[in-house]
């Protein structure tokens, strides 16, 4: 279960998030939604397709990306955040480091942060989403966007992401933020390589066994690339194999792109893994 400003979602089966960039440079769909007409579409499509949460960015994070000023990021999200909130159901998740942009996201409507710096990087965002009650995600990277891919270095990755989460659970709670409403991404392609994501996706259950609900972000991401020498455009099967087995490695929440065909593999693997044959069968 995820407490989330006030609404209490549940994660007994795999969830679907929903991504919507209102940024001219994200690596997938950079500019595709920057008009308030089309991310408002995109976000209803994606719900008709099966999303269960959105989640909507302002500011990108791919690899090497510069940041974006506060004005700037509320001038790109807020209009959208409203009218999302306005026209679809499901709860909405805002994609953002900065604390001043988080209140007013979750006073237009969003119930959940998404912080890819988990809470490191604006000393505020521990209070705001505290005094909100929101859920928040906790991710994973080494570096900032801006170096991450320049270096990256573990000594046991999937380790060393553990212990930054117990670090990061334990500081959220010395902000007030209670422990069932957190999510844990250990940041597949933030400040990791190939072998770093490839070995935190097949050794996703020692994540998961940490006690909250873990979050993963696949979606047409470079690792995929990298492995079937596909541009990010002809990367949904990639990714589907990639949502299987973080499903099955006992991911709660899947954040994708391309809802409609990763609906159908979550479905799926979710049939397979609570079949139980009858006597007669």
């Amino acid at each position: 279960m995820l407490n989330a400003g006030g609404r209490r979602i549940p994660l007994d089966k795999p969830l679907l998030m929903g991504v919507l960039n209102v940024t001219p440079d994200s690596f997938s769909d950079g500019g595709r939604y920057l008009d308030l007409d089309a991310a408002v579409t995109q976000a209803c499509a994606m719900v008709e397709q099966g999303a269960d949460l959105l989640d909507i960015g302002a500011e990108s994070s791919r690899p090497g990306s510069d940041p974006v000023g506060p004005d700037e990021e509320i001038r790109r999200l807020i209009p959208v955040v409203k009218e999302v909130c306005r026209r679809v159901s499901v709860p909405v998740s805002i994609d953002t480091t900065k604390a001043r942009v988080a209140r007013l996201a979750l006073a237009a409507g969003a119930s959940i942060i998404n912080d890819i710096s988990a809470l490191r990087f604006d000393p505020q965002m521990g209070a705001v989403v505290a005094e909100a009650g929101a859920g928040l995600v906790l991710m994973h990277m080494q570096g900032t966007p801006k170096t991450m891919q320049q270096a990256p270095l573990y000594g046991d990755v999937v380790q060393d992401v553990r212990r930054f989460f117990l670090e990061r659970m334990q500081a959220a709670g010395e902000s007030g933020i209670g422990s069932e409403q957190i999510l844990l991404d250990p940041g597949i392609g933030f400040g990791k390589n190939l072998s770093h994501s490839l070995t935190v996706l097949a050794r996703l259950d020692a994540l998961a066994s940490l006690g909250r609900p873990i979050l993963v972000g696949v979606s047409r991401k470079a690792f995929i690339g990298q492995v079937l020498d596909r541009p990010v455009g002809d990367r949904v099967m990639g990714t589907a194999a990639a949502v299987a087995v973080a499903v099955l490695r006992g991911a709660r929440v899947l954040r994708v792109h391309d809802v409609g065909p990763m609906r159908d593999v979550i479905r799926m693997v979710d049939a397979i893994q609570s079949y139980r044959p009858s006597a007669l069968g």
